[in-house]
């Protein structure tokens, strides 16, 4: 089954989680603004029709909840993402079973990734339309600009395609697009993504390297891109996985790459090694504007579109955005697979409002000292992305990681900051991230919010209060006895706490 943007929106649109936008909006600021104040109450996904400068439409907030990501990937709650981690993390490791009923699950996830391959399509919706030459205008995409000190229009959510020009192998990113002209824009990627590596490559050859740029894809291939885990597959295979199907790829016609087919813009160019230009500054995800950086300089030649294209787009900024919500979906397809690489974990959380990596917070089985450090430790070498973790904070099984109060008291009650906080100094880091003093450079904390245990302590720790299990079935049998069956018990208003928190 295909699988495409307007397939999402009219899913959405059917669970009423698309408004349609007819007033005329102005791509620069905007756009952005509306949506910003969409995405901070938590609201449905917008479709601007009448957007000023453009013919066409554009989409935003469709991933403003990770109730729409789970729709995106084919799920209803955000538990079921972890299944689909278990899937990944055996393809991962793959270990030989010991069960007949475990050679059956590797034998199901070895025919999904059959499934999972992509297939061809020779009359592609991506090309319906095809622009060359001096018809070729980029200001014709709607692109916005979100923030007013940003050095221009960008696209944010678009898949920059690449290959590595001996392997043959694609890579599929989801990179910063600034626009410089009519036919150029600069990329803005980390030296360690797949895109530079394949830009060095090239060079090392005295080759250029040809770019595709798919905009307007199904948000569930967006999501596969976006997903950093050290596993030997192409993105395309892992959006089979994610949709149970392989993705239809379609050659493009000026470059030696394929793109997904039913994409709603298709921008094809190249890169001449060495050809750079300023990019930014530009908000970023830390909720500041980041600095001026020479990137490299994609020259286009060529756009395809369909028929009455729609412009996905998103922007950055201090949560909650978008991004965040992908990281939460993430977070816990994450979790099998660390759970598989540092076993004693048995859950992690990252919150959102500590920018979706810089804080991590795990609960560990605990059985012996020391083993929330090395439990720490073992995080941030697990997976690439947990390498700018600036902080991991360790509890006990029992501390529910998802609700901040039982955080903070497993921390006040149970660290001692001489003993159970350490620091590592100087290490590779975030170059977005201010705080640090030498920027590319940083320091990490670890803290240590467990029971202690001998020789981690030399005294007796204190036992937690605990209701009386005989009383406490009694008072429930009686509750409306008492008067107080009107009370119902579910999630409190954090405000009636002390709390400052918007309803």
């Amino acid at each position: 089954m295909a699988r495409d943007l307007r397939g999402f929106l009219n899913l959405i649109e059917e669970r009423g989680q698309l408004r349609r936008i007819k007033a005329l909006v102005d791509p620069d600021l905007e756009i952005a603004e509306i949506s910003n104040r969409m995405l901070q109450c938590g609201g449905p996904a917008l479709l601007f029709e009448n957007v000023k400068g453009s013919p066409h439409p554009v989409a935003v907030n469709t991933m403003g909840t990770v109730e729409r990501i789970c729709w995106a990937m084919k799920m209803e709650a955000p538990e079921e993402l972890e299944t689909l981690g278990k899937k990944l993390g055996m393809l991962q490791q793959p270990k030989p079973p010991k069960k007949i009923s475990q050679a059956v699950d590797f034998g199901k996830v070895l025919f999904d990734v059959v499934r999972a391959k992509p297939s061809r399509d020779l009359l592609p919706a991506c090309h319906q339309v095809v622009v060359q030459g001096d018809d070729l205008d980029l200001n014709q995409i709607p692109m916005i600009r979100p923030y007013a000190g940003d050095a221009g229009k960008i696209i944010t959510l678009g898949l920059v395609i690449t290959k590595d020009c001996e392997t043959g192998i694609p890579n599929v990113g989801v990179y910063r697009l600034q626009l410089q002209s009519k036919t150029t824009m600069t990329v803005h990627w980390l030296s360690v993504r797949g895109g530079a590596r394949h830009l060095r490559k090239a060079a090392e050859r005295g080759k250029k390297l040809e770019v595709a740029i798919a905009l307007g894809v199904d948000p569930l291939i967006i999501m596969a891109a976006a997903t950093p885990i050290p596993v030997d597959l192409s993105e395309w295979l892992f959006a089979g996985l994610y949709g149970g199907s392989g993705v239809h790829l379609a050659k493009c016609k000026t470059v030696d790459l394929e793109v997904p087919a039913d994409s709603e813009f298709v921008l094809e160019g190249t890169i001449t090694p060495g050809e750079m230009l300023p990019d930014g500054p530009f908000g970023d995800h830390m909720g500041y504007y980041g600095g001026v950086e020479d990137s490299p300089l994609v020259r286009f030649q060529c756009m395809t579109h369909r028929r009455n294209p729609v412009y996905l787009t998103t922007f950055s900024g201090r949560p909650p955005k978008e991004e965040a919500m992908m990281a939460i979906a993430l977070n816990r397809i994450y979790t099998p697979i660390l759970r598989q690489q540092v076993s004693e974990i048995v859950d992690f959380f990252l919150p959102m409002e500590a920018l979706s990596y810089k804080a991590a917070i795990i609960s560990i089985d605990k059985a012996y000292p020391g083993q929330a450090r090395r439990a720490a430790l073992a995080f941030w070498s697990a997976l690439p992305q947990f390498t700018y973790t600036k902080f991991v904070i360790v509890v006990d099984k029992e501390i529910n990681i998802r609700d901040p109060r039982q955080v903070v008291w497993a921390i006040t009650s149970k660290v001692d900051p001489s003993r159970d906080v350490f620091i590592l100094p100087d290490t590779p880091f975030d170059t977005l991230d201010f705080a640090s003093e030498r920027i590319g450079l940083g320091g990490r904390m670890g803290i240590d919010a467990t029971t202690k245990m001998p020789p981690e302590t030399d005294h007796a720790w204190g036992e937690p209060l605990m209701s009386d299990p005989e009383v406490a079935a009694l008072v429930d049998r009686r509750w409306a006895d008492y008067g107080l069956g009107d009370v119902q018990f579910g999630s409190v208003d954090p405000n009636l706490f002390g709390y400052d928190m918007p309803r």
